[in-house]
């Protein structure tokens, strides 16, 4: 098992990191950078969205959510996992914006 962290190393913005497992790759996060690190916002991922099978949500603070329609929009096409209230929270802020 192998955890890569393309965001939120060295900072406190723009959580994002993937999981390997044999052939599963999986998502956790795909937040906004804040601050000083806005321009990282469009660097992109680090890596291929399209080649992850899900994604777990943590929470819906921006930045774990802020960039999840950029990273959909780079091809990710699995699933989002999360708690009801994440999910919820997450919607309404979308929404509500």
């Amino acid at each position: 098992m192998k955890l890569e962290f393309h965001g939120a190393a060295g900072g406190v913005t723009g959580s994002h990191m993937v999981l390997h497992a044999r052939d599963l790759r999986i998502g956790i996060d795909a937040g906004l950078f804040q601050g000083g690190d806005t321009d990282r916002n469009q660097d992109g991922f680090g890596h291929d969205p399209n080649r992850l099978k899900a994604m777990i949500l943590t929470h819906a603070h921006v930045d774990h959510s802020g960039r999840i329609p950029l990273f959909i929009n780079e091809g990710f096409k699995g699933s989002v996992c999360c708690t009801h209230a994440t999910r919820d929270l997450y919607l309404d802020i979308q929404v509500g914006d």
